[in-house]
């Protein structure tokens, strides 16, 4: 049983829709949901999150959608990604942040603040989301220190309202 709550949620109009996804898809560079997709808006105990049909495949975090771990599986985005090496990924999937000596590749466009998705070297999947304390350039310098922020994970409570 997931832990999440989520409540007053509402089907967002069709120009609600366009704009969330255009918004994504300017971010991330692939088309998301569109304007004939059920999306729904709802509050969740952490952040808003938005329905297409019976998924969650998006968040809004203070103000700034990104997809979840299963939006990415679904749109597979081009954009905002942060590579991480294989070591990193069991303390990834745990919650844990990401620091800098483990990430391997990043999207060079990303600015310090930006919400970003996090990826393993060898297959590629989506592991999290978190926000970038870096720019793309300097998470490729590999420094000491937290990169970034989690802020969802592949097997924390939000990924287990999908299952």
């Amino acid at each position: 049983m997931s832990d999440i709550m989520i409540r007053k949620r509402k089907r967002m109009r069709s120009k609600e829709i366009k704009s969330l996804s255009q918004q994504l898809e300017g971010m991330l560079g692939v088309p998301v949901f569109g304007e004939s997709d059920a999306v729904d808006m709802a509050e969740s105990s952490d952040f808003n999150v938005v329905f297409v049909g019976a998924d969650i495949l998006a968040v809004v975090v203070d103000g700034d959608p990104f997809l979840t771990v299963r939006g990415i599986l679904k749109y597979k985005p081009v954009k905002r990604y942060v590579t991480v090496d294989m070591g990193a990924v069991p303390f990834v999937t745990n919650g844990a942040d990401v620091m800098g000596p483990g990430i391997v590749d990043a999207d060079p466009d990303i600015a310090e603040g930006d919400l970003v998705w996090i990826r393993d070297v060898k297959n590629q999947v989506p592991l999290a989301i978190g926000r970038s304390s870096r720019t793309g350039e300097a998470l490729m310098k590999k420094e000491g220190g937290k990169a970034i922020k989690t802020i969802h994970y592949a097997g924390d409570k939000l990924w287990k309202t999908g299952e």
